[in-house]
């Protein structure tokens, strides 16, 4: 019994003193009457005020100050419906209790305008507050009506003064649904993008097991053969050195079958099995013309230089080769430059591409290629940069290093940082 009692008490202290609630935009159907519809209301109220004012001064004569304070009081709750619901209810009833003054004995002690602006300020209003401050505030306004209606037209009165509540209740009710609704949905949409991103990530590494599995397994599958054919190739080799080699090809051996039971894990059953070379720099201008056979306007500029690592050239390929698609398919007619600049220790590269000629064929959805460019980039300890250039086109600019990062010297005293 405590609860609810406590809960009317701290409904009852906020109508009066406590805080208000926070404001609402409204979203216009028509967005070209935005900047029109405040001169429109203010002119509307002016000639409410007005009209009022006059019925005071005719109708019930008031002096002239006090009809036009009346008046100007009658209005003043309107500018504050949507920013602040509960100073516009505080100042309709201090309206209410002012603006009876000579009503003598009519149905409506209160003007036309200020009834109805009345009943407007009770509707919005009431529909922002909670529904205990409603039944609060519905119940100082029926008050008002108890004390200045006339007898014979207090039910009828009461009972428009009932329903207007009524109404603002349901639909506050509606409105908070629907704005609770709103929240979940677009928390909902927000996890649904990580959750996609992170798959995307997810399969990125994937594939880029499997590609790394093809430029390891070169290698390994050489240190075998020449391990197994070292003792044929050179004869002299004494007895503990052949068996140095022939431990050297198992460990090859077992390293290249745990390889392929790893990929044989990682592989998803849609997945595509890879039975031709992984591509690296060497490939990328036969890339670069199959696009331009494609019809986008690309370029390449390759510098002299060492070639790099395998793992080097394949991230580079398939860096190169996503830029390319996401050129041709977000900027459509815009030259595409691509440029490689294989350096001592790292190769570095870049595919910009300019303003579109014409309008995407489609641009639902931003896709995820950036991130898969980035996790290939972040296996290797490069630095990758993506983003909008001044001339309107887009960049994508990486450097990708030989040799991987050097693993932090826990014995030498550094912080883990």
């Amino acid at each position: 019994m405590a609860s609810p009692m406590r809960g009317a008490w701290n409904a009852l202290k906020r109508l009066f003193a406590g805080p208000d609630y926070a404001p609402v935009t409204v979203r216009l159907p028509w967005p070209r009457l935005g900047p029109v519809l405040p001169a429109v209301a203010a002119l509307a109220l002016v000639g409410v005020a007005v009209a009022t004012a006059q019925y005071l001064i005719d109708g019930r004569e008031l002096p002239p100050l006090t009809s036009w304070f009346i008046a100007v009081l009658t209005v003043l709750p309107v500018p504050f419906l949507l920013s602040r619901p509960l100073w516009a209810w505080r100042l309709m009833f201090v309206s209410m209790l002012l603006g009876t003054f000579n009503s003598g004995d009519e149905t409506w002690p209160w003007s036309p305008g200020h009834v109805v602006i009345i009943l407007l300020v009770l509707l919005v209003a009431g529909s922002r507050v909670d529904r205990a401050v409603l039944l609060w505030m519905g119940l100082f306004s029926l008050l008002a009506v108890l004390i200045f209606v006339p007898p014979p037209d207090i039910a009828g009165v009461a009972l428009l003064f009932f329903v207007v509540v009524l109404v603002a209740d349901v639909i506050g009710r509606i409105a908070r649904s629907r704005s609770s609704l709103s929240e979940r949905l677009a928390e909902q949409s927000e996890v649904s993008e990580l959750e996609k991103a992170r798959r995307t990530v997810l399969e990125e590494r994937t594939r880029i097991a499997r590609e790394m599995h093809d430029v390891v397994a070169h290698h390994m599958s050489m240190i075998a053969v020449q391990a197994e054919t070292a003792p044929y190739r050179l004869p002299d080799l004494p007895e503990s050195a052949r068996a140095e080699f022939t431990s050297m090809a198992m460990g090859a051996r077992q390293a290249l079958t745990d390889m392929r039971r790893l990929l044989g894990v990682l592989r998803s059953e849609e997945s595509e099995r890879l039975v031709a070379p992984q591509p690296g720099l060497a490939d990328i201008p036969e890339l670069v013309s199959s696009a331009q056979r494609a019809g986008v306007a690309a370029t390449l500029d390759v510098a002299e230089g060492e070639p790099p690592p395998e793992a080097v050239g394949l991230a580079a390929y398939r860096i190169v080769q996503e830029a390319l698609a996401n050129a041709s398919r977000h900027a459509p007619g815009a030259a595409v430059r691509v440029e490689i600049r294989p350096w001592t220790a790292d190769l570095s590269l870049r595919v910009h591409n300019g303003p579109p000629l014409s309008a995407p064929e489609s641009t639902a959805g931003e896709g995820h290629g950036i991130a898969g460019m980035r996790e290939r980039v972040t296996l290797l300890g490069g630095e990758m940069a993506a983003g909008p250039t001044p001339d309107g086109g887009f960049a994508v600019a990486a450097r990708l290093p030989y040799a991987p990062p050097p693993e932090p010297d826990d014995a030498g005293g550094g912080s883990d940082t």
